[in-house]
């Protein structure tokens, strides 16, 4: 089998990974892929948001299997064209990608399928968010309604803050956004893979997106992950897909716009159960590493299975017995103005550590051939052990052997969880 990955951050670099660990693939193509990515795939350069360009990639090297890992493509309709061309695509269409590239249009779906989530108002206009955020009250929660790459979201105790992002919003074309209930509880990622009928949900993880250690400091696109959820009530993973996951697929395809790839489901265990935060289109990063490194099935044809329509075919997932636990090494001034260009040293040493796989989310070769930081978050340290505490000190010690200047961490990832400090209400 050959498949071709889109992408080019940690998600797509895991995809690969685990793409060519399949037995039954001879070959991986990536479009355009990384320079980590480089020694798995052949890399090859495309503009991944055209998707006659991308068609046309695959073509050439005649892929059986094509795999969008970004939104942003699959927003853009890549996975339509490629479709259109014959190829077994996994990722959504341009249609049900909506569940991701609208905030609003997600809280349409959910009414109608009776998933629960937090109650919403859809706002276009500064007073019916003033209004909104008077009739929830704090914490305020203010989500752009469109791609915002993991940053569109305000939590805030302050209304001034959350007026402040509701203006930012506003003032994009098309300006929407949605003021949300804030809902109590941790919170948890339910990666569901779908082939427009069926349904299977991968192991749960939990992500951390605030850029400083005990949740301090603005949202960003993730600063690390880890699962299993030992403290998590047991079958959540099977009532995700009972309550939320496979009513929402059926009703995609009661609409006509099935939808095929994964579903990303952002949960809180709220005191009153389960309730959906987000949706994505996509696998989530770095959560979805978290999942995907414990995965022991045979990855690639579970995709073809999804792409195909062949899901209940397929049989049950097999796991590893480890923890897999993620931390992120983000560059000098991430998320507000992050620096780039900078040398990166230590990875060698670092994938030499027990358990651990170093994925590239932000990297380049410089003219001279010398890899830097090429984005906010540069690199993803993923170890497993045989324990939350196993998993996390390789993690951590791997981390300590990359030399990125000015660049940085959070300490804090699963600690928590390694302590038995999460509570989920009753």
């Amino acid at each position: 089998m050959k498949v071709l990955v889109i992408g080019s951050g940690a998600r797509e670099h895991a995809l690969v990974k685990a793409v060519a660990a399949d037995p039954e693939v001879d070959a991986v193509i990536a479009a355009p892929g990384n320079p980590g990515i480089d020694s798995t795939a052949l890399c090859v350069p495309v503009d991944i948001l055209d998707g006659d360009a991308v068609a046309a990639l695959a073509r050439e090297h005649e892929v059986d299997l094509v795999v969008v890992g970004p939104e942003a493509p699959l927003v853009a309709g890549v996975a339509d064209v490629c479709r259109s061309a014959g190829f077994a695509v996994f990722g959504p269409s341009a249609a049900a990608a909506r569940l991701e590239g609208s905030k609003a249009f997600a809280k349409e779906v959910m009414a109608a399928a009776d998933v629960p989530t937090a109650l919403a108002h859809v706002c276009t206009t500064l007073e019916e968010v003033e209004a909104a955020l008077d009739a929830l009250g704090a914490p305020h929660v203010v989500k752009d309604d469109g791609l915002a790459a993991g940053k569109g979201v305000v939590v805030t105790d302050s209304r001034a803050a959350a007026l402040d992002h509701a203006r930012a919003c506003l003032a994009k074309e098309g300006g929407r956004l949605v003021v949300e209930e804030f809902l109590d509880g941790p919170e948890v990622s339910v990666f569901c893979l779908s082939d427009g009928t069926d349904v299977v949900a991968l192991s749960p993880a939990q992500d951390f997106k605030r850029v400083g250690d005990d949740d301090a400091g603005p949202n960003t696109g993730g600063m690390g992950a880890y699962s299993p959820l030992d403290w998590a009530p047991e079958g959540l993973a099977d009532e995700i897909v009972r309550r939320v996951a496979q009513p929402t697929i059926d009703e995609m395809r009661h609409r006509g716009t099935p939808f095929v790839g994964t579903l990303y489901v952002g949960l809180a265990l709220t005191s009153r159960g389960p309730k959906v935060i987000e949706f994505n289109a996509r696998f989530g990063d770095p959560d979805g590493q978290a999942s995907l490194a414990r995965l022991e099935s045979p990855f690639a044809q579970l995709l073809l299975a999804a792409a195909t329509g062949s899901l209940a075919q397929y049989g049950p997932l097999r796991w590893s017995d480890d923890r897999a636990v993620v931390v992120v090494v983000a560059a000098s001034g991430y998320p507000a103005a992050p620096r780039t260009g900078d040398p990166i040293t230590g990875l060698d040493a670092a994938a030499e550590v027990p358990g651990v796989v170093v994925l590239h989310a932000g990297t380049r070769r410089d003219p001279d051939g010398v890899l830097v930081s090429a984005g906010g978050r540069v690199l993803d340290v993923v170890a497993v052990g045989a324990d939350l505490a196993k998993a996390r000190s390789a993690a951590y010690d791997a981390v300590g052997l990359i030399e990125l200047e000015g660049s940085h961490h959070r300490t804090d990832i699963a600690l928590k969880a390694e302590r038995g400090e999460i509570n989920v209400g009753a």
